[in-house]
């Protein structure tokens, strides 16, 4: 039986700084944690086809990502001695140098909150079913490969 509650991760457009140092900062009274990894995904401004990527626009099917990403979280909680994990996902319009992704692990030593982030970020890009269509400057788009 799960042991957490399905939560929403997902944020209407760029991801702000001001949350993330929030974010941090609320963890500073947990004083069994010992590490924190944290993982921030930023809209790059690619060259494509001599296209300049002005911005990205995220679309989920919602339901099924975050049952997915539920899944992910249990598995990495039996996986890692983890504290907490939380993850934040934008949907919409995100500009090239903004934020878009943030996964914070946290726990009594570095080695599992490090290895719990990687596999967070590297499930979250092949599972979810979260989809970005890049916005060059000339107008046009393209449907974003993860890579």
């Amino acid at each position: 039986m799960s042991t957490h509650t399905i939560k929403n991760i997902f944020t209407p457009g760029a991801i702000a700084a001001a949350f993330i140092a929030e974010s941090i900062q609320k963890h500073s009274t947990k004083i069994t944690i010992g590490a924190h990894s944290i993982f921030l995904g930023q809209v790059r401004s690619d060259v494509i086809d001599q296209k300049v990527v002005t911005a990205i626009e995220y679309t989920a099917y919602e339901e099924l990502a975050l049952t997915t990403l539920h899944e992910i979280r249990e598995a990495l909680f039996k996986k890692y001695e983890l504290t907490c994990m939380h993850v934040h996902h934008s949907l919409g319009y995100v500009a090239a140098g903004e934020i878009c992704l943030f996964v914070f692990t946290s726990s009594k030593h570095r080695a599992a909150a490090i290895a719990a982030c990687g596999e967070a970020v590297e499930r979250i890009k092949k599972e979810l079913p979260i989809w970005g269509k890049e916005l060059f400057d000339d107008d046009t788009h393209q449907w974003k490969q993860n890579q």
